[in-house]
């Protein structure tokens, strides 16, 4: 009666208490658990009538009404979870299981197992299981006709954790499973697929992302040497060309300097640092130094205190990751290239000797209004809104620098620019660019600096195409606007 996918299910139910199929169809798995003596009392629930009445009809067949009971429920909005020890939700999207569990507002038994069968997206359901402080317990592969179905049971956790988009890919599988191990090759395989096509559309970032993560799949992840990292990124964006006023560098280390997982922010803050804990990562690479100015005390609050407790090592690169040609600022210029037409070659906005440059300077085929100027800016970007100043004429030759490069404006206007690209503008600046009609656009400090991230993630990977490298889901502008 059972497929090998159902009978899997059916040995993972524990049968200490009550068993409850959501979505159960018609009833083949909760007539399994009661004919083969698992469980005493199956309750059968789905959200149509039409697949209870077939279960009823299964129910009838064999004589089992009075062992399982049929809910129309939504989920498990209608089902009392009293003495139920296992939950099945098997069949469905993970999307629509994460939705189920994540929405049942049920009080839940601490002890109340959930064995779960994704049909889609699985990686997503790991993820959401961790942020609703659930714990993957054990997780197997089961063939059908070719087909490799994902079946995973999950407990309460004492502990909050977050996956990183590598382990909820990875799973939870036993290393000696070969069902396993062909189910993450054929993974492998789909996503240097997505690789490949996201290389043939001319994104290098994207298709270095998913080629990291197709290795990582196919040979798990690996440790690394901090100083190897960091040795790494002196030779792109060497520490020694840092302004004297900077603390660019190594700022804080951890107990064996070594990491498995690292998390890219552009400020170390303490919300970063929790993100960095709950996935596990051990190093957390920033743009913004989280030691600035000298130090008289370490209060609690203070994140030099928290990466300390935590055990988390910091490298910090700040402007000479601005200035180098492949940095913050050659990231922007990337991005301007990509939307404009530019007429010869880019100019170094304030020459620093070699190849670095505190910004650039570009000039159009042709001219652009400032406002046009401006939506593309918050494309760019992704910031909600650019202050601009009252410029009214149209711009052909533009200057930018990440960051605060408002003191900058002096020099935009030297060089014959219409146009200054840049973040936390002074009031004293808005005066003088209207004064010398030039189109200041600020951008903020965050959105000009924060996409630089990506970059840092695609040079390591292509380095360290197995470490575990995550852009923080809490590097977000610091402000709210109402």
């Amino acid at each position: 009666m059972l497929d090998n996918r159902l009978r899997k299910i059916a040995e993972l139910v524990s049968g200490e208490g009550i068993a409850c199929d959501v979505g159960t169809d018609h009833a083949y798995l909760a007539a399994e658990l009661i004919n083969s003596g698992k469980c005493s009392k199956v309750i059968a629930s789905d959200v149509k009538e039409g697949p209870l009445d077939a279960a009823r009809n299964t129910v009838e067949r064999y004589g089992i009404q009075d062992k399982v009971e049929l809910v129309l429920s939504d989920g498990l909005e209608n089902v009392d979870l009293s003495g139920v020890t296992d939950v099945v939700i098997a069949g469905m999207g993970g999307e629509t299981i994460a939705e189920i569990i994540g929405n049942s507002t049920a009080d839940k038994p601490d002890d109340m197992r959930f064995i779960l069968q994704p049909m889609t997206k699985s990686e997503l359901l790991r993820k959401k299981l961790y942020e609703y402080q659930y714990e993957i317990t054990a997780e197997y592969a089961v063939e059908e006709k070719d087909k490799i179905y994902v079946i995973m049971v999950a407990e309460k956790s004492s502990e909050w954790a977050k996956l990183t988009e590598s382990e909820a890919l990875y799973g939870f599988f036993d290393d000696n499973d070969e069902t396993a191990k062909k189910y993450r090759r054929r993974e492998a395989e789909r996503l240097a697929k997505v690789s490949d096509s996201l290389k043939k559309a001319g994104d290098a970032n994207g298709a270095g992302h998913y080629s990291a993560l197709s290795q990582k799949m196919e040979s798990g992840a690996d440790i690394a040497e901090i100083s190897e990292i960091y040795r790494f990124l002196d030779g792109i964006y060497p520490f020694g060309a840092q302004e004297k006023w900077d603390n660019s560098g190594l700022l804080v280390e951890n107990y064996d300097m070594k990491c498995s997982k690292v998390l890219l922010s552009l400020d170390i803050t303490n919300k970063a640092i929790n993100e960095a804990f709950e996935k596990g990562a051990e190093l957390i690479i920033s743009h913004h130094p989280v030691i600035f100015e000298p130090r008289k005390s370490i209060t609690r609050n203070d994140p030099v205190f928290r990466l300390i407790e935590c055990g988390i090592a910091a490298v910090c690169m700040h402007t000479n990751l601005d200035i180098a040609a492949g940095g913050t600022n050659g990231v922007i210029l990337q991005k301007l290239t990509e939307k404009l037409d530019i007429a010869g070659e880019p100019e170094p906005f304030e020459e620093l000797g070699g190849d670095n440059s505190l910004g650039w300077i570009i000039e159009l085929n042709e001219e652009i209004e400032t406002k046009k100027l401006a939506e593309l800016c918050k494309c760019i970007f992704g910031c909600e809104y650019v202050r601009t100043s009252k410029r009214v004429r149209r711009i052909k030759k533009l200057a930018f620098c990440s960051g605060s490069g408002g003191s900058m404006l002096g020099l935009a206007a030297e060089k014959g620019c219409d146009a200054l690209i840049t973040g936390d503008v002074k009031h004293d600046v808005w005066i003088d660019a209207n004064n010398l009609d030039i189109a200041v656009l600020d951008c903020g400090h965050f959105h000009t600096e924060n996409l630089v991230l990506w970059e840092l993630r695609r040079v390591l990977e292509e380095r360290f195409p197995r470490l575990d490298i995550e852009i923080a889901e809490s590097s977000a502008d610091p402000c709210e606007y109402v």
